[in-house]
């Protein structure tokens, strides 16, 4: 009955291991996000250092300022000036690998939260 019990508490730590996050290996780098949008699947390429983000969706390159709010959240903000209604966004890294990292991100202000995977290339 000891070794049950035994065998039960070390099969929930295993399982209950938090996600691995090492979120500074993807402060900075190339990469890409694909996404569905209308059923149809986009990808985005961007590049990004400790300050800024160029991304390349369609054909169309925009900017963005980075704000990190800690190793694993930071805020983008567009800095294009053709659309001053653009709303700064926020993304928190949930996971990471050797490939990328999972994130949660949404618009300041709206409850509405997507995931998203971004690989490093």
């Amino acid at each position: 009955m000891k070794l049950f019990l035994y065998l039960v508490v070390f099969v929930f730590l295993i399982g209950c291991q938090p996600p691995q996050r090492n979120c500074t290996d993807f402060k900075q780098g190339d990469f890409t996000f694909t996404a569905s949008v209308g059923g149809v699947e986009k990808t985005t390429t961007f590049t990004r250092n400790d300050l800024w983000e160029v991304s390349t969706y369609e054909g169309v390159i925009d900017s963005a300022s980075v704000r990190w709010i800690n190793d694993c959240e930071y805020v983008v903000q567009s800095l294009n000036k053709e659309n001053p209604q653009a709303k700064p966004i926020h993304i928190k890294i949930l996971s990471t690998d050797q490939t990328g990292y999972t994130f949660e991100y949404s618009i300041i202000g709206s409850a509405k939260k997507q995931r998203g995977k971004a690989t490093k290339q």
